[in-house]
């Protein structure tokens, strides 16, 4: 972590909508990939809605590199099947994060990152000053899958030994 800028907690809240992959329903679970590093949810059984509420923790070396996300359904004597797949850019978080913004009033909206051909959002992610820190909450559409989406909150925590965004 000697070249940390930081860590990036990722609060995986929750899936909606996610595709039957089982005779009615899931067990879906997600895998975090950044770089080398992987990271993943719990298994949530019978749910085509997961609620993960679930905290993962990157830490961040290079921003440019995009965050993967990988929706698997868990099967017990198969190879676990494809639920869909999502990616995100964290700059625009982290840009706002380096303005060193303190004070602003609870809720206060910074900045808005709509949805286009580059990422995976659903709808307009807002970056957000909420209970004293910058958050960005996102909603992602799975690519790959007839259907899902996942919602998830960002939030960035400086470390000691952190570069300077």
């Amino acid at each position: 972590m000697e070249n940390s800028l930081g860590l990036l907690r990722i609060h995986m809240q929750r899936g909606v909508n996610l595709a039957v992959r089982d005779m009615k329903s899931s067990d879906p679970y997600v895998i975090v990939k950044m770089g080398k590093q992987k990271l993943k949810t719990r298994v949530v059984k019978r749910s085509l809605n997961p609620e993960w509420n679930e905290l993962l923790t990157l830490s961040i070396s290079d921003p440019n590199v995009p965050i993967k996300l990988f929706v698997y359904d868990r099967d017990t004597f198969t190879f676990d099947d494809k639920m869909g797949d999502a990616e995100f850019d964290i700059g625009p978080f982290l840009q706002v994060i380096s303005m060193g913004l303190a004070g602003l009033p609870d809720g206060t909206v910074i900045t808005k990152v709509g949805p286009n051909r580059q990422n995976c959002l659903a709808e307009d992610s807002c970056i957000v000053f909420s209970n004293g820190k910058v958050v960005q909450n996102m909603v992602l559409r799975l690519r790959n899958v007839e259907c899902g989406e996942v919602e998830l909150q960002l939030q960035w925590i400086a470390t000691s030994g952190s570069k300077r965004l």
